[in-house]
């Protein structure tokens, strides 16, 4: 008897304890407080007009090592002060920062006014005449400093919906690797602006001369480092194709909307862009881009030259580039990482600054920051669910 009052007392004692456990998961989000929450949210029914973003997208289709990189939060990336790396406080400061950005990149002339040096209406290019829904192909031109040129290609819809959306592709070359997503959205009526990295793809790689070094032919973004433009910074050579692209648009079409998506390095161009230019009102940066407190445990995730520029970065960093690209009347970024990703910006460090990201945006009034975390897939690629929710963005 006395045996079975002693096996009672520690069962209602450990019932007690995991209760007041379970109190305390609930109060101060001890673990596994992050995965009770998440299993909660995708129970819940959602409006189609009300997805939560930073929850898995669905079951994965194929099978992967889960390592720690995955699935956990390194212990030094816990330990910055995300909070206090963010100068934006008020639209004073939105203004004085995008300023800073701007005449970073620029000088003191500004965003560029200047428009495309060549367009070719109705151009030929084989590799997408077998698009059913594409009415028209124009190939625009533009010449920067030091003889560099990005080739970027307008796509006309044959059903308009008077809606463009700007695709860039990353390092692995030229758009017509993301032909699948430009396609699809043609389909559904978007014109879309399609453009490849500096010395990428269809654009050129000049060989210029460069004083106490000799010529040198531009083949990397590394090369970059050595040009010294009358204005600005080289990093500008990323960013001006897409502001010149816009003022070309503004000029000869009349759309409504201006959105932006891109993979990969296109994925932080798209940051870069939005930050820089409010007319493009949506932006969906796929697989671009961390914080740099983020970056020190992955040689992948450090990235190229224009990911990690020390001069540009510790004037205005990431966490203030995605406010930027987010704030402002009918603005929204949802920036998508893909969690299993081999190449870089994988897992889920992005928990260390989403909500105070959030928090910031919501704070000035207009604009939306959201990220979705895309676990559908095992690649380096805008997947059809997140292609699915881009669409969804832009209706």
């Amino acid at each position: 008897m006395r045996e079975w009052i002693r096996g009672r007392g520690v069962f209602f004692l450990l019932t007690l304890l995991a209760f007041l456990y379970g109190v305390a998961v609930g109060r101060f989000q001890f673990p596994p407080f992050s995965l009770l929450k998440d299993g909660y949210s995708l129970l819940q029914p959602k409006d189609s007009s009300e997805i939560q973003y930073a929850l898995p997208s669905k079951t994965p289709q194929t099978t992967i090592e889960v390592t720690e990189e995955y699935i956990e939060i390194p212990k030094e990336y816990s330990e910055t002060d995300v909070e206090s790396l963010i100068a934006i406080r008020s639209q004073e400061d939105v203004a004085k920062q995008r300023e800073i950005l701007v005449r970073f990149l620029w000088g003191d002339g500004g965003l560029p006014s200047s428009l495309p040096s060549t367009v070719i209406k109705d151009f030929k290019d084989v590799r997408y005449e077998d698009i059913p829904s594409l009415v028209r192909l124009d190939k625009i031109v533009i010449t920067m400093e030091f003889g560099i040129e990005s080739i970027a290609y307008h796509f006309v819809p044959q059903n308009p919906n008077n809606k463009v959306v700007l695709y860039h592709q990353g390092h692995d070359g030229d758009f017509f690797l993301g032909k699948k997503e430009i396609e699809t959205l043609i389909e559904h009526g978007y014109a879309v602006m399609a453009f490849s990295m500096p010395l990428l793809g269809l654009n050129n790689q000049p060989t210029i001369q460069i004083t106490h070094i000799g010529k040198l032919k531009l083949t990397s973004h590394d090369h970059m480092k050595f040009l010294f433009p009358q204005d600005g910074h080289p990093v500008k050579y990323f960013i001006e194709p897409v502001v010149i692209a816009l003022n070309y648009i503004e000029t000869k079409y009349n759309y409504t909307s201006i959105a932006m998506a891109g993979l990969s390095g296109g994925g932080w161009t798209t940051t870069l862009s939005a930050a820089v230019d409010t007319r493009i009102k949506k932006s969906f940066p796929v697989a671009g881009s961390y914080p740099i407190y983020l970056r020190s445990n992955s040689p992948n995730d450090w990235g190229d030259y224009e990911q990690t520029i020390p001069e540009l970065y510790t004037k205005i960093n990431y966490l203030e580039l995605y406010i930027l690209g987010a704030h402002g009347e009918n603005r929204k970024q949802i920036q998508i990482i893909n969690k299993y990703d081999p190449c870089c910006f994988n897992g889920i460090n992005w928990e260390t600054y989403l909500y105070i990201v959030k928090s910031h945006v919501h704070e000035l009034g207009t604009g939306e920051f959201e990220l979705l975390l895309d676990d559908s897939h095992r690649k380096h690629i805008i997947s059809d669910f997140a292609m699915s929710i881009i669409l969804h963005e832009l209706e």
